[in-house]
């Protein structure tokens, strides 16, 4: 059995698109997935399954517009590749630091995409980078840091000249779901 964290792109905002977590827990026990925990009302699900990615990305898409009468893009990464992200930012303390200084609310976060972009999607962001918004692409993610705040930037609102789907998490919530996947290492 594989580790799995499924990423929902767009719940349970500003009362769009609502889910209950334990609805959301129950929909993928009902699919067959195993050991399932949420976390927060964002759409974090780590789950235990025997299945690919692509089909299971599809699988619960499907189920969710089928239970919920919706459609949501949901991203998938292993246990293995969130921990990868989460110990390999690619930002230095020193520029964490200076960033936390200035912003309002996290500075940085990570945009998850179902695809790593092409080297011509990623020079259409670049006209986006300043001083005041950074970002490093690492495969299949973008690692972003905001001097000021995630709400008023420009670079987050134009992730999608990538050419992928992407849903974002600040790093406090990387970090607590890496945190989940080792304590489910150490069972």
């Amino acid at each position: 059995m594989t580790t799995f964290l499924a990423l929902l792109r767009g719940i349970n905002v500003g009362g769009h698109n609502k889910i209950k977590m334990a609805d959301l827990k129950q929909l993928c026990e009902s699919i067959g997935l195993k050991n399932v925990e949420t976390y927060i009302q964002s759409g974090n699900v780590l789950f235990e399954t025997d299945q690919d990615e692509c089909s299971l990305q599809t699988r619960i898409e499907e189920e969710i517009r089928n239970v919920f009468g919706f459609s949501v893009t949901v991203v998938l990464r292993t246990g293995k590749e969130l921990l990868q992200v989460a110990n390999h930012c690619p930002f230095t303390a020193a520029e964490i630091k200076s960033a936390e200084a200035t912003a309002q609310g996290e500075c940085l976060h990570v945009a998850f995409l179902l695809k790593q972009p092409t080297a011509e999607e990623i020079e259409l962001l670049r006209p986006y980078e300043n001083d005041a918004e950074q970002y490093q692409i690492i495969g299949r993610e973008v690692y972003l840091l905001y001097h000021d705040s995630i709400r008023h930037a420009k670079l987050g609102s134009q992730l999608h000249k990538l050419g992928s789907p992407a849903t974002i998490r600040n790093w406090k919530t990387v970090l607590k779901l890496a945190s989940m996947i080792e304590a489910r290492d150490l069972r």
